[in-house]
C-alpha cells in the first residue's frame, strides 16, 4: 500500500493528470467528511476539501515518503478548516434562503446525536478536532498529533477533557443520566 502510494504520489508529481485525479478520489471523501464536521456547513466544507487539495498538489514534493500520507494530508486539511474559521469569524454572516441539509445522525437516536454535536460545538476548538479525529475519522491518538502538530500524549489530555465536558454539558441539558456514563458509546 505505501508503496502504491509513492508510486502515485510521483506521477502526480509529474504532472499526471490522471493520477492527481485519482489521488483525490482515493482522499476525498475523509477529507471532505473532517472538513465537513470541522465546518458544520456542506459548501463551506465543498471549498476547503478543494483548498486542500490544491495546497496538496502545490506541497506535494515535501511530503516525507517514510511516513504515511493520510496524517500529513489531514493536517492540511484541519489547517484549511481553521483558516476558514477564521475568516468566517472576521465576515458578516450571510442569511442562507434555504438552511444546509442535516447531516446524517445515527438512527438510534436522531436527538442524541443533535445534542452532542450542538454540546460538541461548545468546546474549545483543539478538542472538537481532537474527538472529530478520533471517534468520527476513527484515527488513532498518534495520527491525530502529527495532524495537530502536539505530542501524543497532549492528544490523549484533550480527548479525556472534551469526553468530560460532553458528558457534563450533556447531564445539564438532561440527555444523560447523572450517574457514571461512558461517552464512547456514543
Amino acid at each position: 500500500m505505501a508503496c502504491e502510494i509513492t508510486e502515485l504520489v510521483g506521477r502526480c508529481l509529474t504532472g499526471d493528470e490522471a493520477a492527481m485525479r485519482q489521488f483525490v478520489g482515493r482522499f476525498q471523501q475523509v477529507v471532505f467528511a473532517l472538513c465537513l464536521k470541522m465546518l458544520g456547513h456542506r459548501q463551506d466544507a465543498e471549498d476547503v476539501t478543494q483548498e486542500t487539495f490544491l495546497r496538496v498538489f502545490r506541497n506535494l514534493d515535501r511530503w516525507d515518503n517514510q511516513r504515511p500520507i493520510l496524517p500529513w494530508l489531514m493536517a492540511i486539511a484541519a489547517n484549511r478548516c481553521r483558516t476558514a474559521r477564521a475568516r468566517r469569524v472576521s465576515r458578516p454572516a450571510a442569511s442562507p434562503l434555504l438552511p444546509d441539509p442535516p447531516d446524517r445522525r445515527p438512527e438510534s437516536d436522531p436527538e442524541l446525536g443533535e445534542e452532542l454535536d450542538q454540546a460538541l460545538g461548545e468546546l474549545r476548538e483543539e478538542y472538537q478536532t481532537c474527538f472529530r479525529l478520533f471517534y468520527q475519522q476513527e484515527s488513532s491518538c498518534a495520527e491525530i498529533g502529527e495532524v495537530m502538530g502536539v505530542p501524543e500524549g497532549t492528544v490523549k489530555t484533550w480527548l479525556h477533557r472534551a469526553r468530560a465536558e460532553l458528558a457534563e454539558k450533556l447531564k445539564r441539558r438532561g440527555v444523560l443520566p447523572g450517574g457514571s456514563y461512558e461517552l464512547h458509546r456514543l
